[in-house]
Formats: C-alpha cells, structure tokens, sequence
C-alpha cells in the first residue's frame, strides 16, 4: 500500500518519541553504578513493575503480528495470544519468586548460585545473547513497517531510526528508564487499544465500503470451461472480463489462474478459474498479482508500483458481503453480540499461490476466498495450520509443537527474567507478576475484536500483515492512528531496549568478568554494557533490514523456540530436582541452544522466507521444533547430570 504522511501523526510520533528520550535523560542520573544501571537498584515498585511486564511483553510481536493474523487468518493469529498468555502461568508458580532469590544482575545469576562454575556464565551469556537477537528481529521489522504509513519513509530509515534511538535510551539510563518507559506504553498501549474496540463495536458491521475507497473486484460468469481452452490466435471476449485474454501459461493452468489485458495499458487483470458446483461452467473471479523483482522493481498488476496516492499499488481489501438476515447494516454491537453476528456472516479473506519467474523474480498471485464467519472463527485457515483439521500426523505436531514453544518460552525469554530483579523482594516479584498477567490478559482479548475489525475495515492491502492495527485505527479516525502508532512505535522501543539491556548484562557481567576473569570496577562495567548495546543495536538494525517483510508475530514463535529450548530445562531442573550438576545445566543449555537454532535454519519457512528459495521442502519435517528441542533439553540434562554426579556438585533444590 502507498502511504501519505499525515502532519497529525508526524506530530504524535515526535511527542511520544521525544517524551521517551526526556524521560531517559531525565533517570540518568539513577544509573551511575551497576546495580542502577542494570537493575534499577531493586527498588521499582511492584504494581509499576508488573505495568512494565506489559509493556516488556506486548512487543510489535502482540500488536502488530497478532492483530494482523488474525485480521487475515482469523482465530489463528488468536492462537498466538493464547500461547503467550499461558505462558505467564509458568512465569508465576515456577519461576517468579526462585528468580527473584537467585539472581542478583542477569540470568546466569540464578542457573548457578549453586554452583560458581564459569562454564555455566559461558553457555548461559551466549544463550542470553542468542535469544535476545532472535527476539529483536521481530522487533526491529515492526519498527520498519510503522515508519512507512507515519512519516513516508522506506523500510530501512524506520529499522535505523528505532535503532538508534533505543542504542541512546539504553546507553542514558539503562533499567531505570527502561522500566518507566515500559510502563508508560504498557498503560497507554492498553487503554487505547480499548478505546479503538469500543469504536469498533460502535460502528458495528456492514456490506457497504463504509466510505473507504474500496475496489470492486470482478467477478464475471458462469462460463462454459471450453471458452477458456481456446485454439487460435484469437482469444475469445466474454461479458464481464476486461481486454482480451492472455495466452495461458502452464503454470497458470496448474494453478486456475487466467489472464487478461487491454490493449491500450500494462494493466494485466488476474482471474481465479471456480468450478460450478454439478456443472461444466465456471466462474471467473478476480484477483491481483505481486511480483517481486529481482532488479528490486516491484510490479502489481503488470504495472511498476508507483509512489504517490493514484499511481498503480494493490487493492484495498477486507469486506463483508454478506449479514445475517440479509441485511446492510447491524447497528452498535454488544461484546458478546459481536461474535454472534460475525459467526453468521460471509466474509471475503485472500488466499495466494507463488512461483518463481525465469529471470529470478517472484510472483504471487491473490484470490477471494469468501468464508463464513463461523469457519473464521476456527483454526486451520492459515496454511500453517491447516494441518490441524487434517489427519496428517506432521502438521498437528509443528502446531502443538508453536503452543509448546510460546507456553514454555514467557519463563525464558533473558528481558523478561532480569525484571525480577528490578523489585526489592519475593513477594513483589509474584505481585508484580500477577498485574503483568492481569494486564496482558486483557489486552490479548482486545486483539480479537482489533484483529476481526481489521479483516472488514476495507483498509488494508494483501501484503499489510504487519499494519493491520495501524490502519484499522487510520479508517477511524487519524488523530487515533497517530497515537496507535506512536504508542506502537514507542512499544518498540521499549521491548528492544529491555532485550540489548539483557545482552549487555550478559557480555559484561557473564562473559568478561565470570568467564573471562576480567576486572572491572563498577564504572567500567556501566561503560563495558553501553558500548556492548551499541554493538547489539547495530547487529538489530542490519537484522531488521533483512527480514523485511515476514509476520513479526510469525518470527516471535521462533525467538520463544530457541528460549525454551535452551533456557527453560535448565532452570525448571535447578528448582526441583536435587540430582542437577553443572555439568547437566552446561549441557542442556548447548544442546537446546544449537538444535533449535540449527532445526530453524533447515526447515522449509527459513529456506522459502529467509534464502529466497521458494517451495523448498527444507531438510526437517516441520517449521517449529520446540516439541522436539524442548524435551531434548530435559534429557540431556537429566543423563548428563547422572552421569557426572557427585556430592560437591549436586545442587539443592530451592
């Protein structure tokens, strides 16, 4: 979609970010030492930490990648807030108070209070640092997809700019203002999601394009199948389709796909061949066509993208075409009546085919697909969950494979845990824990009625996965997308800042004073962590730049894979089973660590999204592997721990 800067966002998106910066400079002062620096001297208040848990958690991954799932996939993308949800259930009756009476700076702290063993530092630092750059890519695409609608910016100026205001958020003032930061985005993230719901239901549901400039797709027939087969050099003209048909190329016939185009423009219209239920005819629906160039020139529809408002760019979708009762118009809609009125409608979702071109480029082609509410409302939709309504074996494992990883991954993830220590004690560390989930709770059942009002706003185009919420917002009112995406962006910030703050504490703390025996006084371990956030800032940026394009929401699965996998065994085994050694933990946290790592690197979604290669079967059965590394982790830990067990090593279970 082409974007118009409006002076109105410009403006809200330079307040909330500055206010962010002042507030940074503001709290630098608190950040002098260490135990300021990297944890707030313990002395956040509990119900301020728990706000700032929020804001920690609802990253780009919960705004931006949940709503727009589910604003594309329905109760799929709502899958993931459930996940994520659930996960806090571990946060709280394993982890929370343990953490809290381990660890003291970062997370190594806590996997080896027992032991003193620079081994674990070692592992565990690399792991912190692995997980928070695997986090950070979401991050960091989302910050480019937000930049594009508010300022006009291309992708990449959005990834530096996030990167480099969040490098001198962290570098000011480290934990203390990361914490408030937090807090305030948490607060005003939730409080306007709610005040766009209630517009949402407000405003209700109708077949009308609700004075969006929506386009009206054709669909042309029923034809006979054999005006289609034409021999000749004359392609038939039927009523309906617009200019004369395209020779059919194979790849096309394979996929139902015909093309049209009139001889006065490049405009080249796409059709999706349907079939007639018990007949020989057929319908002739239209879609679109994306083509991503190898030269780097993006066509649609046969035409160069343009960039200004008016210049060839993709259709706006999201459409109701059918009420319940035939009528137009619902009216305001209760919460609960809603749903009811949703489950009985149709609703015109986009489904997609991809081939590779000769010349290297790639080419999707977009088809309606419409869907009654009720299957919306269902998981299976998108394709990387249709397995669950199948009888396949492997596609239900990569889907309880996601759930496994997004339930274990909260009580892992290194920005989340050092948060315990920014309270003074036990109690505040569960207290804290409890409005955290309290407030995520109710943010994640918002993003239902924000993701289904995005999927018939008419607002966004077949590749706006990432700015569904944003534009929703936009359709509304523009003083609310600018804050929407202020706050968004200002989300951002907040979640990257906690994540290099982790990686900081890690190089510093665990790898060059544990493991490298380095001395440094308590000045130099500040200054150590701020040039070690410049580095990790500017790794996140190049990051950033190179995953353009895929679901943040998508990516975050994975970050939660390789947490669980390498963190989760080792801490759940410390707290609970007296026979753990050090050598166990060292060897979970590996094992885990490169087999998430290396199963993610081999499966078909990185070789298709991430190498280009396109249909790539990859070299593991599925996409998610936490349902294999996460039990891998236990076992290791449990053999090796077995195997090396001895009464000076053994640890005491808390």
């Amino acid at each position: 979609m082409i974007y118009e800067p409006s002076v109105i966002a410009v403006i809200a998106f330079l307040a909330f970010v500055g206010g962010t910066m002042g507030l940074s400079f503001y709290l630098a002062g608190k950040a002098k030492s260490s135990a300021g620096y990297f944890a707030a001297h313990g002395e956040i208040p509990w119900f301020i930490n728990g706000i700032a848990f929020a804001g920690d958690y609802l990253s780009a991954a919960s705004f931006l990648g949940i709503c727009g799932m589910i604003a594309f996939y329905g109760y799929d993308g709502f899958l993931y807030s459930i996940g994520f949800l659930a996960g806090w259930i571990v946060a709280l009756f394993v982890v929370a108070e343990p953490l809290k009476r381990l660890g003291k700076f970062t997370f190594a702290d806590a996997l080896d209070a027992k032991f003193d063993s620079r081994g674990i530092k070692l592992v565990v630092g690399i792991s912190t640092l692995a997980v928070s750059i695997f986090y950070l890519i979401p991050q960091m695409v989302g910050a480019g997809v937000l930049i594009q609608p508010l300022l006009g910016f291309p992708h990449w100026v959005g990834v530096l700019l996030v990167g480099a205001a969040v490098v001198i958020i962290v570098v000011s003032a480290g934990m203390v203002s990361t914490t408030y930061v937090q807090f305030l985005k948490g607060s005003l993230l939730v409080v306007f999601s709610f005040i766009l719901t209630l517009m949402i239901l407000a405003k209700g549901f109708t077949t009308e394009s609700g004075g969006m400039d929506k386009y009206e797709f054709t669909k042309a027939g029923p034809f006979p199948m054999s005006d289609l087969d034409w021999t000749g050099d004359t392609p038939p003209k039927l009523d309906g389709v617009k200019g004369e048909f395209l020779p059919r190329e194979e790849r096309l016939k394979k996929l139902n796909f015909i093309q049209s185009k009139e001889a006065d423009h490049d405009r080249i219209y796409t059709y999706r061949i349907e079939p007639v239920a018990e007949s020989n005819e057929v319908m002739l629906v239209e879609g679109q066509m994306f083509t991503d160039g190898a030269d780097g020139k993006i066509i649609v529809n046969g035409e160069e993208k343009g960039t200004e408002k008016g210049e060839p760019e993709l259709h706006p979708v999201g459409y109701i075409s059918k009420l319940p009762g035939d009528v137009e118009k619902t009216g305001p809609l209760g919460p609960v009546e809603f749903f009811q009125k949703f489950h009985g409608s149709e609703v015109i979702l986009w489904g997609s085919d991809i081939f590779e071109n000769e010349d290297g480029s790639t080419t999707t082609l977009y088809y309606q697909k419409p869907t009654m509410g009720s299957e919306v409302l269902m998981p299976g939709n998108n394709k990387k969950f249709s397995g669950i309504r199948g009888d396949k074996l492997i596609p239900k494992l990569n889907f309880l494979s996601l759930m496994l990883a997004l339930f274990c991954g909260t009580a892992s993830l290194p920005h989340i845990l050092i948060r315990y220590y920014t309270v003074k004690d036990e109690a505040s560390a569960r207290k804290s824990t409890i409005v955290g989930i309290g407030a995520i709770g109710f943010f994640y059942v918002l993003t239902l009625y924000l993701g289904l009002g995005a999927m018939v706003s008419g607002a966004m185009d077949v590749t706006d996965t990432n700015m569904a919420a944003p534009l929703l917002a936009k359709s509304m009112n523009i003083w609310l997308f600018a804050i929407i995406s202020a706050i968004a962006f200002t989300t951002v910030l907040g979640t990257v800042s906690g994540l290099i703050l982790a990686s900081a504490g890690a190089v510093t703390r665990d790898l060059l004073m544990n493991v490298g025996g380095v001395e440094l006084t308590d000045h130099q371990q500040v200054k150590v962590a701020k040039i070690t956030s410049v580095v990790v800032g500017a790794i996140a940026i190049v990051l950033g730049i190179l995953f353009e394009g895929m679901n943040v929401g998508y990516l975050v699965g994975w970050a939660f894979s390789v947490a669980a996998s390498a963190n989760l065994p080792a801490l759940v085994m410390l707290l609970f089973w007296k026979g753990t050694t050090k050598q166990g933990i060292i060897a979970a946290v590996w094992v885990g660590m490169i087999s998430s790592l290396g199963w993610i690197l081999l499966s078909a979604d990185t070789f298709s999204s991430v190498y280009g290669y396109a249909g790539h079967p990859g070299y593991v059965p599925f996409s998610q592997p936490g349902i294999v590394t996460i039990p891998l982790g236990f076992i290791t830990l449990i053999v090796f721990s077995l195997l090396t067990k001895s009464k000076s090593e053994t640890a005491v279970a808390s």
